[in-house]
């Protein structure tokens, strides 16, 4: 008897400890096939719109959802094209289903592009920073939608960088497409819960509302683990260089190199001056990375795969000792509107040049920080 209590005692807390799996909004076929139904479709989608192995555009043609379109971000529908890649429209050779770019002169769908649709539905796994082009694509479709009267359909995907709020909020001066919103760099957000904080504090031109419906991840919270199961971008080919891309893009506009070019992007980091480190990289033109930085030129630097990115978030410490350590402190920056445009505002180069701790530079930031915290507290969909 006390053999079978035992075990009985046992099989109960294994139970007790089971996690819930995670669903994401894509899976759950049951909760939006309905609103598909007898309507014409645009999908916002790339690579990363998949379910197990499969992409959610086969999904929903074998269900006879009747697409009509597809909008394609950076990186395009396949995902395969370089950051800043002008993408032309075109025909998926798969589906043969119309290609319209969102990416290059055309970022906001037309009148004439939304005229044949009753519903568009977004799908695309983001990073959880600012400067992730996802979620400004996702900002005019939610404005072009709300001025065509069509509803938009989320299907939220989880966030791996979703347990930080870190970074300089973004100004007002400093919209462009790499941030349109007053978020910090780290928004600690989905995509679902930033579409819902765009829509209600009125962050669409003019004011206006997009009318929303969302499929929320099950059994998720902002810190559950998730690692990718899509690369998302061609330079963002694994977890580590998702964990590092937030400390690491803003060395874009600098000379320092992150990667592009070689086969451990932002997982590397280097400058022409020994200085700067041992490791050593030489970045090459290749398809995804067209043109690198310090294409051809040997890199000093450090190797940061076996770095525990896990507990990162956004860490200065990189971007401070490599500008300490660059001899020519007037040529580090290689743009430094584009810097400014990443980071939010001027005032981090400013710090840098002034030479500015980390530490110093991050409670600057807290002020509005906490403002913005308070905003997001009114649209969070998950503990």
């Amino acid at each position: 008897m006390l053999c079978t209590w035992v075990m009985f005692a046992c099989a109960q807390g294994v139970r007790q400890k089971t996690t819930p799996t995670l669903e994401i909004g894509a899976a759950q076929l049951e909760a939006y096939l309905p609103m598909l139904a007898h309507k014409n479709i645009a999908l916002v989608v790339n690579h990363t719109t998949t379910v197990g192995n499969t992409h959610l555009v086969d999904t929903l043609l074998s269900k006879g959802v009747h697409i009509k379109k597809i909008f394609a971000p950076e990186h395009g529908f396949r995902g395969t094209a370089s950051a800043g890649e002008h993408i032309n429209n075109g025909v998926d050779a798969k589906t043969g289903l119309p290609l319209v770019s969102l990416y290059g002169k055309n970022k906001k769908p037309t009148a004439e592009q939304l005229a044949d649709i009753d519903l568009v539905l977004f799908d695309i796994q983001d990073v959880g920073t600012r400067f992730y082009t996802y979620t400004s694509t996702m900002h005019y479709v939610m404005e072009a939608c709300a001025e065509q009267h069509k509803t938009l359909l989320i299907l939220d995907r989880p966030n791996p960088n979703g347990q930080y709020i870190d970074g300089p909020v973004m100004e007002k001066p400093f919209v462009s497409f790499v941030g349109l919103n007053p978020v910090p760099i780290l928004h600690g957000c989905t995509v679902a819960e930033l579409a819902q904080m765009i829509n209600g504090e009125g962050w669409l031109q003019n004011g206006v509302k997009c009318t929303l419906e969302i499929i929320p991840c099950k059994n998720y919270t902002h810190q559950t683990p998730y690692t990718l199961p899509v690369a998302p971008s061609p330079n963002l080919p694994n977890q580590q260089a998702i964990l590092l891309y937030p400390s690491l893009c803003l060395f874009e506009p600098t000379q320092v190199s992150v990667g592009r070019g070689t086969d451990l992007q932002f997982q590397v980091i280097g400058s022409p001056y020994p200085a700067t480190g041992s490791f050593q990289f030489t970045p090459v033109d290749k398809p995804g990375a067209l043109n690198p930085p310090n294409e051809g030129v040997l890199c000093y630097g450090l190797d940061l795969t076996r770095v525990d990115a896990k507990q990162m978030g956004l860490d200065l410490t990189y971007l401070l000792d490599f500008y300490q350590k660059i001899p020519q402190k007037d040529k580090f920056f290689t743009s430094a509107s584009f810097f400014d445009k990443l980071a939010g505002s001027d005032q981090l180069r400013k710090q840098l040049q002034e030479g500015w701790s980390a530490a110093k530079i991050k409670a600057s930031w807290q002020p509005a920080l906490q403002q913005y915290k308070a905003i997001r507290a009114k649209y969070l969909l998950y503990p």
